[in-house]
């Protein structure tokens, strides 16, 4: 199990099959603004899964996610293409895929 700080706001819990990404409200922005997460009032966390291509799995699910859509695929600033959304019990989802040679080297299981 590794611990590792990337910026003021951000850092990963690492073990051999899972990843606990931990954020500041800061970053809340990137994600759609502060409607996505509130801290408080059990919205506070992102389950985040990596998967191969972000933009099939939005394609695949569109037409079901309705309003539960909180973001379509977007790059971030920190080179993952992400989708955002609630699954049926209002829990923030994010799917995504890492694209840039940064982004891939810290999605590597350690």
């Amino acid at each position: 199990m590794a611990l590792k700080q990337y910026r003021d706001d951000f850092a990963e819990l690492r073990t051999e099959t899972v990843a606990l990404a931990i954020r500041s409200v800061r970053t809340l922005q990137l994600f759609g603004g502060d409607h996505a997460a509130t801290p408080g009032s059990n919205r506070s966390v992102i389950i985040e899964f990596q998967v191969e291509d972000v933009d099939s799995h939005y394609q695949r699910l569109a037409s079901y996610l309705g309003d539960r859509l909180v973001q379509s695929p977007t790059t971030m600033p920190w080179g993952n293409r992400s989708l955002l959304f609630r699954d049926a019990d209002s829990n923030l989802v994010n799917f995504f895929t890492p694209l840039t040679a940064e982004a891939i080297e810290r999605a590597r299981v350690s």
